[in-house]
């Protein structure tokens, strides 16, 4: 099996079905079948074929769904990349993917008229420009016959590159194998059938929206609406409009959308999973978003681009008494151990790494064997991330392994810091590093986002952490700035601000 042939079979299935709606247009799975047909072979027809790399740039449009299974039709990899980058970020992606083609949205053109591209296929959608063709004249042209993809679950089928918080991004290689996995897990998981209703609000160019939503949507025959941009207003009112049953978010689109003054005045009824993942969210934030959403059915998934992403999931029961945490199981097809330095499986209450192991977890770094063979122990993925297990048996996640500060030989976790300072009223956001200390190894300082500065900020942020946090935790230096650097994704950029610190002297 291979994820053309999801779509082919749907086709036959449920010709007449929505596949797509998408700014008041639809296609039905015949009509997308013969679209994706259509723009395959004009690509073939100019030289794209087996196991050429196919970078795809655009937003979440009708477009992006065409040319995402139209190259995996031909046994091309398709390499989707995020909407927000620059044209430095998308040039390094197009080189070192080995890009032979680049399919582009004309949203984003001036991103991409100076790339260097010599030697591609530019595709654009809207009108033909220097050297690039125009999206609509490729479909056009090309014949509805069905092109059959042969490929197997054990073949390469797409790159996906991380967010690069600590460096250039790395470029994830999954097989067919590894996506069908993690869309089948959230298939059953998350009750999918071709009943429900998807909305895609994040971008399709991030594993969770792309397989656990997309692909797994399509697996069983759902309906997917579109939405190329994110607001809480247009989240809204399509859960209203189009009756949708399965979302995805960030924790922050929850948040944005929990301040709306006109909550209820839209029917958010038809929703039966409300699922977020891919950031920390604290218990208190969860509270706020259950109670100004009116619902129960808030759901966490856990897991990293690397393993597919699979992980752990958190149902909306269990949220009851476990909101913030992230479950106590692996998700279908996935084992989770929190293992400490020692690689032996860590005892209640101690700190240790997540390590996933299943069939969803990536081939490889592309052209990085060293880099693969660091993040694996002995089959299993390491995640970098550390968590904690309480008596229940609930995982907690304390940090990012490489954010941990040791300050005169105590481990110091910085999340936990900054879930107490975000939550006073002048603070909106925080972000906490170590700074290279003579005596002690490092010590802590805050970044802050606040209407205070200053001597002020200092004494205020001191006051208000002393007797939640203990002494050694608290951040010794303060200082405030405009916003916080985040990278295309909106990641924050912990990096960006070690490199502008000087060692304490004393």
């Amino acid at each position: 099996m291979n994820i053309s042939r999801l779509l082919s079979r749907n086709a036959r299935k449920y010709p007449t079905h929505q596949a797509i709606v998408t700014e008041g247009k639809e296609l039905t799975y015949q009509e997308l079948n013969e679209a994706v047909n259509q723009f395959a072979s004009s690509l073939h027809h100019r030289g794209i074929g087996l196991g050429d790399k196919v970078v795809l740039f655009m937003p979440n449009t009708k477009e992006f769904v065409i040319g995402y299974f139209a190259v995996l039709r031909l046994g091309a990899i398709i390499v989707p990349v995020n909407a927000k980058l620059t044209q430095g970020e998308l040039q390094y992606i197009v080189d070192h993917s080995d890009a032979k083609a680049i399919l582009v949205h004309e949203w984003l053109w001036e991103t991409c008229r100076d790339l260097k591209t010599d030697d591609l296929l530019c595709v654009k959608t809207g009108n033909a420009q220097d050297s690039w063709e125009s999206f609509e004249t490729l479909l056009k042209e090309g014949r509805t016959d069905e092109i059959d993809c042969r490929l197997t679950e054990d073949d390469e089928a797409t790159i996906l590159y991380t967010s690069g918080t600590t460096g250039q991004p790395k470029g994830v290689l999954f097989t067919y194998r590894n996506i069908l996995t993690v869309s089948t897990m959230m298939c059953v998981e998350f009750a999918m059938k071709p009943e429900s209703r998807i909305l895609h609000m994040m971008p399709l160019s991030h594993s969770a929206p792309l397989h656990l939503f997309l692909v797994a949507g399509t697996y069983v025959g759902s309906t997917h609406i579109l939405s190329p941009t994110f607001t809480p207003e247009s989240l809204l009112k399509l859960v209203d409009q189009e009756r949708i049953t399965h979302f995805f978010g960030a924790p922050v689109a929850y948040l944005f959308t929990a301040k709306m003054p006109n909550i209820k005045s839209h029917n958010l009824t038809s929703m039966k999973y409300w699922v977020y993942g891919g950031a920390p969210v604290s218990s208190e934030e969860i509270n706020i978003i259950k109670e100004k959403l009116g619902t129960d059915l808030l759901h966490c998934v856990y897991g990293l681009t690397e393993a597919g992403p699979s992980g752990t999931l958190l149902t909306a029961d269990e949220h009851l008494e476990k909101g913030g945490s992230i479950g106590k199981r692996g998700a279908l097809g996935t084992d989770i151990i929190i293992a400490n330095e020692e690689g032996e499986p860590a005892g209640v209450h101690e700190v240790g790494e997540i390590l996933l192991y299943g069939e969803g977890n990536m081939k490889e770094y592309y052209k990085d064997p060293e880099k693969t063979k660091e993040t694996y122990m002995n089959g299993w993925l390491k995640t970098g991330d550390l968590a904690r297990v309480d008596e229940d048996g609930y995982i907690w996640v304390v940090d990012r392994k490489k954010d941990m500060i040791i300050s005169g030989g105590v481990n110091v976790y910085p999340k936990e810091i900054e879930e107490q300072l975000v939550q006073h009223p002048a603070i909106s956001e925080v972000a906490v590093v170590g700074v290279p200390h003579p005596e002690w190894g490092e010590t802590v300082k805050a970044y802050v986002v606040s209407s205070l500065d200053g001597e002020k900020l200092d004494q205020e942020c001191k006051a208000y952490l002393t007797g939640k946090l203990a002494s050694y935790k608290i951040p010794k230096l303060y200082e405030g700035i405009p916003t916080l650097p985040r990278n295309a994704t909106g990641k924050i950029l912990k990096q960006v601000l070690r490199d502008e610190i000087q060692e304490v002297k004393s």
